[in-house]
């Protein structure tokens, strides 16, 4: 495995080491919202680095919906990149660690029913996407086994 990179954001950082050093039994919910998050584990594009980001816990059976919304922002998050460059990731669901493959949802039909289940798991997503002009990308991470 390549060397880890924390995240610069101190919260973002801290919530990893605390939901990983724990085995998936502490930090499991986004700062004060008391909802769920998993932590996605990746490689950068740039970097070749691991990377590693919380995401709010929204499922479709066995799969795990990631929605690159990051808070709204004219941009795409930096995982964003990350995901487009190289498919296979590691999601951590509490003390669940599985391999994965993301794509990005580009069907509309497919994007808008996972769109829906997202919103109805984390409703601010409806927010995040009125404040920007960029379309919010929709991940679909699958079991690769």
């Amino acid at each position: 495995m390549s060397e880890y990179i924390a995240s610069p954001r101190e919260w973002v950082a801290n919530q990893v080491k605390l939901y990983e050093g724990s085995g998936g039994t502490e930090g499991l919910t986004l700062r004060d919202t008391g909802l769920p998050v998993v932590i996605v584990t990746n490689t950068g594009w740039k970097t070749g680095a691991t990377r590693k980001t919380p995401l709010m816990r929204v499922v479709d059976g066995d799969r795990y919906i990631l929605v690159a919304s990051q808070g709204g922002a004219p941009t795409h998050p930096s995982w964003y990149g990350n995901l487009k460059a190289e498919p296979r990731v590691e999601i951590r669901d509490e003390t669940k660690v599985q391999a994965m493959r993301v794509r990005e949802v580009v069907d509309e039909p497919e994007r808008q029913r996972l769109w829906e289940i997202a919103v109805q798991a984390y409703p601010p997503y409806q927010t995040y996407q009125a404040k920007t002009e960029r379309i919010i990308p929709v991940f679909l991470a699958e079991p690769t086994a």
